[in-house]
């Protein structure tokens, strides 16, 4: 018990390392804010100061930890998938039409398959072989627009 006494950076020390192994069962990061709270009231103690500079210390870090870094934490990590998924990945790609494409039908090759196609505009008809750009996916029809020219400009 004397040695407990004469070095309290130890019990500092070993309840930083026990919040942080219940924290890998709750996986909510509040507890690894009280850890790391702890580990810096630890390092703390261990320099020699009295238990109260360390109880503020613990509760100042703590507190900074939980109020400002762990929300943009949890914000990142609950965030949904950064990748494209089903259809959407579609979005941006250059499809070519094989049927003519109106405001209410046609079809494009996309990706190498084969979909339906509709523009947005109603006065807009895309003729069989004009590249045209997905900009939505709606349902199983692809809205698309025509692709901007890739023509090189003619030398007068």
């Amino acid at each position: 018990m004397d040695w407990l006494s004469d070095n309290p950076w130890a019990i500092w020390f070993a309840i930083a390392v026990l919040l942080a192994v219940i924290e890998m069962f709750s996986l909510d990061l509040v507890l690894l804010m009280f850890a790391i709270g702890a580990g810096a009231a630890a390092i703390v103690a261990g320099f020699g100061a009295p238990f109260w500079l360390a109880i503020i210390v613990f509760a100042a870090v703590s507190g900074f930890l939980l109020l400002l870094v762990r929300p943009p934490l949890v914000e990142k990590l609950h965030a949904g998938p950064t990748l494209k998924q089903g259809h959407d990945h579609e979005v941006g790609q250059r499809g070519i039409v094989v049927e003519p494409v109106d405001r209410y039908n046609g079809r494009i090759r996309l990706s190498g398959d084969i979909w339906s196609a509709r523009t947005d505009d109603p006065a807009l008809t895309l003729d069989v072989g004009a590249e045209v750009d997905v900009t939505a996916i709606d349902g199983a029809t692809a809205v698309v627009v025509p692709a901007p020219s890739t023509t090189q400009p003619e030398e007068a």
